[in-house]
């Protein structure tokens, strides 16, 4: 009785609130919905990010480190639970949107809850369950950028990649919500579910305690972009064959900024991993996401 209760509360409020069920994309209903703001955010982002990294240089040097305390591992621990309330949300709800629209399917092409996380019928509209999570989604990847911040601070380093990376992430969770993406539901389970882990491992070694004695976070992300890939394909053969996939333009934009950071990431893994691979233990790089992540590989702190 009381697990069953449990389960119903959390489905209510995770699917079945009125906010959540009645939620619209749109400028004046969505804080930051709009082009302005996300190219503003970005811009503002890039400056400070680079002003900050300068400004440490000239003041202190490149060797000193300034102290964070607990706030990395507080953040860690923060963008895990965030992660999975995310997961468990559009879950629920991508569940629940099954169920109430399978009738509408007739309409369409659309056949299966598969072919439907993956390929969302022509003329869906960006409102609904799994459009609200997809938008608490699209503000989390600002919390993200703390990392940048963090690894300037303690590192002094800043790069070009983790720059393109966490802005382009920033850009594409926008244009998933702007142009009622397909391919959507499906990235961000993937996400977040690799997020809650990985962030649940940093607070983890952050705390003090043991980690793993391979580059665990690297190789969460080789499993996230193979998943990604296979996936995009799936994209592509259900819009040539059943009909057509709404939001494809953006789905290609996305696809071309997936593909450049895949390449970054082959690059950096086949030089670090199997080109000079030297004997000891293991140093994870924290990678961050995909599409679907924010990183910098080449940095323990992006």
């Amino acid at each position: 009785m009381g697990l069953a209760l449990i389960q119903k509360t959390i489905t209510y409020w995770l699917s079945e609130h009125p906010s959540i069920v009645n939620f619209r994309w749109s400028p004046t209903q969505s804080w930051g919905s709009t082009w302005s703001f996300v190219i503003t955010a970005i811009s503002v982002y890039i400056a400070a990010a680079t002003t900050l990294h300068l400004l440490l240089i000239l003041i202190i040097g490149r060797r000193r480190s300034v102290p964070l305390g607990p706030i990395p591992a507080v953040h860690s621990l923060a963008m895990a639970l965030i992660s999975a309330v995310i997961f468990v949300g559009i879950l629920l709800s991508a569940a629940a949107e099954i169920r109430d629209t399978r009738w509408l399917w007739r309409r369409t092409k659309t056949t299966t809850p598969f072919q439907w996380l993956l390929c969302f019928p022509l003329g869906t509209r960006p409102s609904g369950r799994v459009f609200f999570w997809s938008y608490i989604f699209y503000h989390s990847r600002f919390l993200h950028l703390f990392r940048t911040f963090f690894t300037i601070l303690r590192r002094r380093n800043l790069s070009f990649f983790r720059l393109f990376n966490h802005s382009i992430l920033i850009l594409m969770s926008f244009l998933w919500l702007e142009f009622s993406q397909s391919f959507q539901v499906i990235a961000i389970l993937l996400t977040t579910f690799l997020y809650s882990v990985v962030y649940g491992y940093r607070f983890w070694t952050a705390i003090g305690l043991p980690s793993a004695c391979f580059p665990f976070v690297v190789n969460c992300q080789v499993v996230l972009l193979g998943c990604n890939l296979v996936c995009h394909f799936g994209v592509f053969l259900f819009h040539f064959l059943k009909g057509g996939c709404n939001g494809i333009g953006a789905w290609g934009f996305n696809s071309v900024l997936n593909g450049a950071i895949l390449l970054f990431f082959l690059k950096y893994y086949v030089k670090k991993y199997l080109i000079k691979r030297t004997p000891g233990p293991a140093r994870d790089d924290n990678a961050s996401s995909t599409h679907l992540s924010s990183v910098n590989f080449k940095d323990k702190d992006a």
